[in-house]
């Protein structure tokens, strides 16, 4: 296989904003790190000390006891307030994409008119789902202007599902209906003219079967891509690269954002159809990252992956840039008025100077 090195390379920058919208999820993945925040069904009534990264949901929010969360995030509310944090955020770090993520945002009864308030502040909108309720929100999110959604796809079976969730999902009737819903909001957004793409984790090797499968289900209508999973480390790199060889894929092209550690490699398939590899660079904040004490080459798993924003439970907004290290967040006048919108300014433009010479 062509060592991804030497292949051509594609370059642009980082201009998105990550808001958390919900806590709810009726997924329970074993890898989800749920945007850094605790889980709120499971950490209700605690103090910030005694956060738990699982309790009786059976949903993990993998970081949380090692990462310092000081607050359990509320549902964003398509108001003033929130237009004016986007506004504020775009104007402060020149962003343009807004990207809906959870917990699983098609549970938000208000998702249409969160995508209409972040188009009015001048955001193109996307989103990250399980498509729980997509079919449901599928046409109103559409007329509101959604572009394009990334669903996280776990399985073509039951038994596929089951294996990477809680074992609560041992029922398998359970683990049917989230196949079922899955497949009607794919269906509800292509039908609406939303973009769509399908992202599929992979913890470790004895998951390869079922990444040939989900290829051979999705890859015909979808654009795919496989991510490894951050609490798998080596072992799912491994398996992602393993399963690649195995469905004899050429990589062709790598595309890389400045500013942010988000890299993804563009593989072709031998019927002529393309697959995504999504990497993590070695992409650190020149000054806040450089004390942290995950910064080295094992203990940093995301590393600058850009801005997020959450709503805690007081109603006010919080702005991180780590997932790992969520003690790091902000309220939102709190970061405008730090070193931190310069610092993410600084690295986008010396990193776009530094990879750009690589693409003449």
């Amino acid at each position: 296989m062509t060592p991804i090195t030497t292949l051509p390379i594609q370059v642009d920058t980082d201009h998105t904003l990550r808001v958390k919208i919900i806590d709810a999820c009726g997924m329970t993945c074993t890898f989800c790190h749920n945007e850094g925040t605790p889980v709120v069904a499971d950490n209700l009534g605690r103090e910030i000390s005694s956060f738990v990264p699982s309790g009786r949901t059976g949903r993990v929010s993998i970081y949380t006891g090692t990462n310092g969360a000081h607050f359990l995030p509320a549902p964003v509310l398509p108001d003033a307030s929130f237009e004016q944090a986007l506004i504020a955020l775009r104007d402060a770090l020149g962003l343009d994409e807004l990207h809906l993520t959870g917990g699983e945002p098609t549970l938000h009864t208000g998702l249409p008119q969160l995508v209409t308030v972040a188009r009015r502040a001048g955001f193109s909108v996307r989103m990250t789902s399980n498509g729980e309720r997509g079919a449901d929100q599928m046409a109103a999110c559409a007329t509101a202007g959604l572009e394009r959604i990334n669903f996280s796809v776990f399985g073509t079976t039951p038994e596929e599902l089951a294996a990477v969730q809680h074992n609560r999902y041992r029922n398998l009737g359970r683990a049917t209906r989230k196949l079922e819903a899955l497949r009607a909001s794919i269906d509800a957004a292509l039908a609406a003219g939303v973009g769509v793409n399908a992202n599929i984790v992979v913890p470790d090797a004895s998951h390869i079967p079922r990444i040939h499968r989900l290829l051979d289900e999705y890859s015909p209508r979808l654009s795919i891509r496989l991510l490894n999973s951050l609490d798998h480390g080596d072992a799912s790199i491994r398996a992602i690269n393993q399963a690649l060889e195995e469905r004899g894929a050429v990589p062709e092209v790598r595309h890389l954002t400045a500013g942010v550690s988000g890299a993804r490699t563009a593989y072709r398939l031998p019927d002529g159809r393309r697959v995504f590899y999504k990497q993590i660079r070695r992409v650190r904040l020149p000054q806040t990252c450089a004390s942290c004490r995950f910064n080295n080459d094992t203990d940093c798993e995301e590393g600058f992956y850009g801005v997020r924003l959450y709503r805690d439970r007081r109603g006010a907004y919080q702005v991180g840039v780590c997932i790992q290290r969520m003690d790091l967040c902000r309220p939102l006048d709190d970061f405008l008025q730090s070193d931190l919108p310069a610092e993410i300014r600084r690295l986008r433009e010396q990193e776009l100077a530094e990879l750009t010479p690589t693409t003449r």
